[in-house]
């Protein structure tokens, strides 16, 4: 059984590595974003809480953020293991994880703030099927349209320049320390974020041993 922790700033693409990831392993991909989302999609009393926070460019906190993933872990369908991303993302959600699961390593995709920028302020969503573009990787074949839906492309509401400016000042000032924390514990395997996203993936198989 595998347990891992993919760790990076938003935008450092993430999140498709554990998609690859969890391809290759036949892990469970737990993205703690995707489930925000799924709640703000379907006005849940916790979508519309997690909205105001992420529209302002604030960190979820510690307790909505622990509840979430205590609830997605205790289903326990992660027979070949689970891929976390988007958590932890402070020292104390740290600290309740490791008290609560060992894990193999902490996956560490590391980026420029200025690449961040760039890449964070070019994708775009479809807001029919939910599936990720991005205008500088991951063009649609006709402009604003999804190749799988044909629905129309959309910002994030959090991709603004303000709201990004303000996350990256939260995780250098508060994830930062998380990472320092597991070096300590000799789990972390930093990759480099600025070479292709298949390149990335077989670094991260290397490091991995898998």
């Amino acid at each position: 059984m595998h347990k891992y922790v993919i760790m990076g700033v938003q935008g450092c693409g993430k999140g498709t590595q554990a998609r690859l990831l969890q391809q290759k392993l036949d892990l469970v991909h737990i993205s703690v974003g995707d489930i925000f989302r799924w709640h703000i999609a379907n006005h849940t009393k916790l979508g519309a809480q997690v909205k105001r926070i992420i529209a302002a460019g604030n960190l979820v906190g510690d307790e909505i953020v622990e509840s979430i993933v205590r609830q997605r872990l205790d289903e326990h369908d992660w027979n070949y293991g689970f891929i976390l991303d988007g958590f932890p993302r402070s020292e104390s959600q740290a600290l309740f994880f490791l008290e609560s699961y060992d894990i193999d390593a902490v996956i560490h995709v590391h980026l420029p703030d200025q690449l961040v920028r760039d890449r964070v302020l070019s994708r775009r969503l479809c807001g029919n099927c939910g599936l990720d573009y991005n205008l500088i990787s991951h063009r649609p074949a006709v402009e604003n349209v999804c190749d799988v839906c044909t629905g129309q492309l959309i910002c994030r509401p959090d991709d603004t320049p303000e709201a990004l400016a303000e996350r990256l000042r939260d995780y250098h000032t508060k994830t930062r320390p998380v990472l320092d924390l597991f070096r300590r514990k000799e789990l972390v395997l930093d990759i480099d974020g600025t070479p292709p996203a298949d390149e990335i993936q077989q670094n991260i198989r290397e490091q991995l041993g898998v």
